[in-house]
């Protein structure tokens, strides 16, 4: 066995479950050539093919389902954490819902292969309402899945990854600060990603006060409600008047919104991500009176303003007669 598997060859197993337990929390560790190393080594007999992939199915459990609890108890705010401290805020929540609204819970199953879609998954599960039984069995038939096939990998083609080994011996270390250097690379291509993301949500929002103080005042404004599938299933109200659109709907539906007039969109996502892409995108179209709605739902909801059933199929010149007769009766009947 290559030199290089020395540290695996030692602390086999507790090097597999210490790293995919890293990479299942978050950390941007990623396990499967761990597992490979692993897979190979028991091939050679140095370690034990199915405590393997026991290990890495427990590691990769345990720290999903500290995220479905927190999700549970914790709602959004657990989303808004993994968002902020994400190399991906911009789709990590977003790509997440559209595929549980697509798959169901079965998402749980093959987020394991999906970057980016495993750390949201978990907390989603929990704020979705999904069951501890059905998500423990989800869970850990995708978590068996995940090492099976990796570790299984390294298993079969053990020849050929010490062959790989062999090659980067004989470059000496040039090979590791060649992988290393890559590796700074990707972090640093997706750091500056999330940088310039990050830029793009510095677009003016409005907040819940002022919105509501100009429906009042009778101000001319059209809401559109951005919100996903998920989203609107566990809260179907809208804000006055709002007009119902799913985000990928707007470059189709951008029609429907009045040019003549504030616009004001709202979601339930981190920082109003969704709400500034498609506010950027209709500037695009040329609704440049536009902006998100700060805190989106949840702090219009916390601030206890009204609220209506769905209004998806008002016409926007409806909307301002409708928000103004809700949030000032006195003003006059409908």
């Amino acid at each position: 066995m290559h030199e290089s598997f020395t540290i695996l060859l030692n602390h086999g197993y507790l090097v597999v479950f210490v790293w995919v337990f890293a990479d299942q929390a978050g950390l941007p560790l990623p396990s499967f050539p761990v597992l490979l190393a692993a897979g190979a080594l028991a091939h050679a007999g140095s370690l034990n093919l199915f405590a393997v992939i026991a290990l890495a199915t427990l590691a990769a459990i345990l720290p999903d389902s500290l995220w479905f609890e927190l999700g549970r108890h914790r709602g959004g705010s657990v989303l808004k954490f993994i968002c902020r401290t994400s190399l991906e805020p911009d789709s990590c929540v977003g790509r997440t819902q559209q595929t549980f609204s697509r798959r169901g819970t079965w998402t749980l199953v093959v987020s394991k292969f999906v970057p980016g879609l495993n750390i949201v998954a978990a907390p989603m599960a929990g704020i979705s309402g999904v069951s501890r039984l059905r998500f423990l069995a989800l869970n850990a038939a995708g978590s068996l899945a995940f090492a099976v096939l990796f570790v299984s990998l390294g298993y079969l083609f053990s020849r050929q990854l010490e062959q790989v080994l062999a090659l980067a011996a004989e470059t000496g270390h040039w090979f590791l600060i060649a992988v290393f250097a890559l590796f700074i690379a990707y972090l640093a291509i997706k750091y500056a990603r999330r940088a310039r993301f990050i830029r793009l949500l510095r677009v003016a929002r409005i907040s819940p006060d002022e919105l509501r103080d100009k429906l009042v005042a009778g101000t001319e404004v059209a809401i559109v409600d951005l919100r996903l599938p998920l989203d609107f299933a566990a809260a179907p109200q809208t804000l006055p008047g709002a007009l119902r659109l799913a985000p990928e709907e707007v470059a189709s539906r951008h029609q429907e919104i009045p040019r003549d007039r504030d616009i004001v969109l709202y979601c339930s996502c981190p920082d109003e991500s969704t709400s500034t892409r498609a506010a950027l995108l209709l500037k695009q179209y040329g609704i440049h009176r536009v902006r998100p709605l700060a805190g989106g739902y949840d702090t219009w909801l916390q601030k206890q303003f009204p609220l209506l059933p769905e209004a998806g199929s008002l016409k926007p010149e409806m909307i301002l007669l409708t928000g103004n007769a809700i949030l000032n009766p006195d003003a006059g009947k409908l």
